[in-house]
């Protein structure tokens, strides 16, 4: 049955009524049971919907069953013999509306019961009347009539049906387009603005190191020469090499991002990368005294993805360690799966590293992949926007998430995407 829900009250209901009271008009006028019946079939057809709404499984059932009834009743009271009546064209109704509902093969067999109701009134007109052979031949079409109406009702809703749906399925295609389209249209936004700021930031952390160089110099000289005779001189001066080693750390990111990323791919097995990276940070990360605990699900027999080890290593570093640093000294846990993601528009394995921190604020979410945006005191905001030149170079995609297991303002989930095969052929072709 079609799960399509009609209105409560249209036009067409009107039209009806007003039909219905046409029918009212004519004789025989003084029948009470006819207006009776009548006036029961314009109440239906206005509760038509409601019913429907209350029981959508059962509705359609319940209001055919009536219309058959009620015609049954109306075909009683509007002449002298039943199957005589003028008004038998009321059993159309039943299994117009049937045709509306169901499939074709219940449509046969609701029409095969609203003229088996006809016929019941055969039996009481032959123990009064002899019925001729041309009498059963107009029986018969009336009853061919019956199942022509339904099934013509019946092709042109099932059309219809298969019509809505393609539209829907139309529709929903566009709109994953569409989001495919501003997400590429934000990638590339972005790539403008990470080149146009990387030969900025590459001219001046050039600049900035050589000066750099004879700061760290002239202090570590300095630093040597006045040994114990001046201790502030000297703290002074180890101030100075320390935040000038700061300095030159930061230029060092600088000219990282700024440098052209030519990613060497391979075919690699991505688990062993995650493994490498989560070990890397492990070791050195204040808190890989055991308070973050680290799951893994992996999925089994993952096939192998174009890489440039390297660089892939460092990109899950950085989201690594960036979960390390957000879930902080109180601890909490990490889990990195990698599982195969295979549809009609994209075939590759899906990289998930999700912490359970105090998450990213919504007013930065849409930002966090930009330069300069960060949420550590300390940061840059270098970070991300080099692991997105880094999945851009795999060919890949990478979006953020709120994790659900920490609610809506806490935990952070990146989802990044690696194509394989042929999908990882066009995107590089592309």
């Amino acid at each position: 049955m079609s799960e399509e829900k009609r209105p409560a009250i249209n036009w067409m209901d009107v039209l009806w009524l007003l039909f219905l009271a046409g029918l009212a008009a004519l004789p025989p006028v003084f029948e009470i049971h006819k207006q009776l019946v009548l006036l029961a079939f314009g109440l239906m057809q206005l509760s038509e919907g409601w019913v429907l709404s209350k029981t959508p499984q059962r509705g359609a059932v319940y209001i055919v069953l009536l219309k058959i009834a009620l015609a049954t009743l109306l075909i009683d009271h509007t002449g002298e013999v039943g199957i005589n009546s003028s008004y038998w064209p009321i059993y159309f109704l039943p299994a117009v509306t049937a045709a509306e509902y169901f499939s074709p093969l219940a449509t046969l067999l609701w029409t095969a019961l609203a003229s088996a109701a006809y016929c019941s009134y055969l039996y009481p007109a032959l123990e009064e009347y002899e019925i001729t052979r041309e009498g059963y031949g107009i029986l018969a079409i009336r009853i061919l009539f019956f199942f022509l109406a339904g099934m013509v009702v019946n092709r042109f809703m099932v059309e219809s049906r298969r019509q809505t749906k393609l539209y829907q399925t139309l529709a929903e295609t566009l709109t994953e387009t569409n989001r495919r389209l501003e997400q590429a249209q934000d990638e590339a936004r972005r790539s403008e603005r990470l080149a146009a700021l990387g030969q900025m930031s590459a001219g001046l952390a050039h600049e900035i190191r050589n000066p750099l160089g004879v700061i760290k110099g002239s202090a570590e000289m300095l630093h040597q020469k006045l040994g114990e005779s001046n201790p502030l001189a000297t703290e002074l001066a180890g101030y100075i090499s320390s935040e000038t080693n700061r300095l030159s750390a930061l230029v060092t990111r600088f000219l990282d991002f700024a440098r052209p990323l030519h990613a060497e791919l391979m075919p690699q097995d991505i688990t062993a990368v995650l493994e490498r990276s989560l070990n890397a940070v492990s070791r050195t990360h204040k808190n890989g005294n055991g308070l973050v605990r680290v799951e893994r699900e992996y999925q089994a027999n993952l096939p192998l993805v174009p890489l440039d080890e390297s660089l892939s290593e460092q990109a899950f570093v950085n989201l690594i360690q960036n979960a390390f640093d957000a879930m902080g000294s109180a601890g909490g846990t990490l889990r990195v799966t990698a599982t195969r993601t295979n549809d009609a528009n994209r075939d590759g394995v899906e990289v998930r590293i999700e912490d359970t921190g105090p998450g990213i604020p919504a007013a930065l979410r849409e930002q966090i992949f930009n330069p300069f945006v960060t949420t550590k005191k300390t940061g840059v905001g270098l970070g991300l926007s080099i692991v997105s030149r880094i999945v851009d170079g795999h060919h890949g995609t990478i979006r953020f998430e709120n994790s659900p297991e920490s609610g809506e303002s806490g935990g952070a989930r990146f989802v990044i995407f690696f194509p394989v095969g042929e999908a990882a052929e066009r995107e590089a072709k592309g």
